[in-house]
């Protein structure tokens, strides 16, 4: 995979898609090639329970998910979204049911689906890019750019999952895959609390992530919800700061392949911050 330095975009705007397409790519043929080499396809992977074919089934599942739900966007339907509090079960279900694929024919079949949504994601315009409004099939209607790094979400995380699964204890994702990854996790973070965790919980905390994808926030907890806003002083008054090394730290704690950064402060605080939020 290629080490090249990408300058800092912000993925959701248009003059973000050229950035967004290339690390896509990039990070699909990294995932494709590690799929497509057969001594990995039963090798357990860092996803609790899936293999590396489940990977695959898993793609096959979330890109046909979108066409339907694109199809109806561009006959001027709404789609369907299940919340993201079912998204874990409801993919891991359906990951597992493409099990019964021979492997030829789910590599195939992935291979065909992520031609097809490259197509569609690079014929957008600038201003479908931000303004042309796509059901995902459990986030809700998201404008039709986002699907760019989604799709990195999956072809730079995996990967991780896949070396991890073949012993790399020590791996990782490239800054610009995380880069872009970054800015949705704030949005996730809004969308997914626990709130029998959260419950009584009325703190404010610091988030800093280093390099130049990164950037410091204030988030704020009370009443069960989450919100933040970039900090423009040293977190006065905050309870707890938590601290980033990188944006892939970051990245991957969002995900939650581990508890990454340091964190200083209230110990109630952090454990709380810690617990935060459910896996979807």
């Amino acid at each position: 995979m290629s080490t090249a330095v990408i300058a800092p975009v912000n993925p959701m705007a248009a003059e973000g898609k050229d950035t967004v397409m290339t690390v896509m790519r990039r990070d699909r043929a990294n995932f494709t090639r590690l799929v497509s080499d057969p001594k990995n396809w039963n090798v357990m992977t860092r996803c609790t329970g899936w293999e590396t074919r489940d990977l695959v089934g898993h793609m096959i599942d979330v890109m046909e998910g979108y066409f339907k739900n694109w199809e109806a966007a561009k006959a001027g339907k709404d789609g369907t979204a299940l919340g993201l509090p079912v998204m874990g079960e409801t993919l891991n279900d359906h990951a597992l049911d493409f099990r019964k694929l021979p492997r030829e024919e789910a590599l195939a079949r992935f291979k065909k689906d992520a031609e097809k949504l490259d197509g569609i994601l690079e014929a957008l315009t600038p201003d479908e890019w931000t303004g042309f409004m796509v059901y995902h099939p459990f986030a809700g209607p998201v404008p039709a750019g986002f699907y760019g790094t989604f799709q990195i979400m999956d072809y730079g995380v995996h990967p991780y999952d896949i070396e991890y699964g073949l012993g790399n204890k020590l791996a990782t994702i490239d800054e610009a895959t995380a880069g872009l990854i970054l800015p949705y996790s704030f949005i996730f973070w809004m969308y997914t609390v626990d709130q029998k965790v959260a419950a009584g919980v009325d703190a404010q905390y610091g988030i800093e992530t280093e390099g130049p994808w990164g950037g410091k926030w204030r988030a704020t907890i009370k009443d069960g919800k989450w919100s933040h806003e970039p900090e423009k002083g040293n977190f006065e008054g905050c309870d707890a700061l938590f601290h980033f090394d990188s944006a892939a730290d970051h990245v991957l704690t969002f995900f939650g392949r581990f508890p990454g950064g340091s964190a200083t402060g209230d110990p109630e605080v952090i454990h709380k911050v810690r617990h935060l939020f459910f896996s979807f």
